[in-house]
């Protein structure tokens, strides 16, 4: 089935929940009734739900349908299990955003590089430190790595706005998926300075590594995001295996 159709119609019903068209708990219209709606296979209807299922906004139940379980969270919170930009992120919490480049420059990978980020040596590595705000709030500092083969023509003007925009809209790159591992480190220098942080408040933070791959199978990207620790938050939903 078209990947388009079955996504559309989860925007739409996510849209719709989160502007509490339905009510904490309440039952969604009948499956005949959304198919009727959106003019859409029950197939296609069916993965739209079960991506909604797997975002945690709603429940199926057996014999009486689909309901709405779907809290908002005060505190601005990012997806664990999805890939998804910080300007995505930004829009899902209803927040103004901006990006500043502080650094960008081209690089090739000695040994030191290729161990720490996983490409292979004497790769052309673009990398970038970006700073990125939330309600004007400096909330994030990126360490950027993109493997220059993979993301042709990236500028710091690119940069400033959705590299995955670029990426996949001008590119034709598809981002396939993403393994992440969170830590907690010590606040370095630059993180105290452009996260406005008090290290007799804070000493250490949030850092999220990625690894993210592309179609081909390719690792195309390798960043590290220092979180403010007052403002971090991820979250994901978790379901057990029976």
């Amino acid at each position: 089935m078209p990947k388009s159709i079955y996504e559309s119609i989860y925007r739409d019903l996510k849209r719709r929940i989160e502007a509490d068209e339905f009510a904490y708990r309440e039952l969604l219209p009948s499956e005949n009734t959304l198919i009727q709606t959106y003019n859409c296979s029950r197939n296609t209807l069916r993965r739209a739900v079960s991506r909604l299922v797997s975002d945690g906004y709603v429940q199926t139940m057996q014999g009486k349908g689909v309901r709405n379980i779907y809290q908002p969270v005060e505190q601005t919170s990012f997806a664990i299990g999805e890939i998804e930009s910080f300007r995505e992120s930004a829009l899902r919490n209803g927040q103004s955003y901006r990006t500043q480049v502080l650094l960008f420059m081209e690089l090739t990978a000695d040994e030191a590089l290729s161990a720490k980020t996983g490409f292979p040596v004497g790769g052309e590595i673009y990398y970038l430190q970006r700073l990125h705000f939330l309600d004007e709030k400096p909330l994030i500092l990126n360490h950027n790595y993109f493997l220059k083969e993979c993301a042709r023509g990236l500028t710091k003007e690119i940069a400033e706005g959705s590299i995955y925009d670029y990426l996949e809209g001008t590119l034709r790159m598809s981002i396939v998926n993403s393994r992440r591992i969170m830590t907690v480190e010590k606040i370095t220098e630059i993180d105290e300075k452009y996260l406005e942080l008090n290290v007799e408040d804070y000493n250490c933070m949030a850092v999220v590594t990625s690894y993210t791959y592309n179609g081909d199978g390719v690792m195309f990207e390798f960043t590290q995001s220092r979180h403010r620790p007052d403002y971090f938050r991820f979250q994901e939903v978790a379901v057990r295996k029976g």
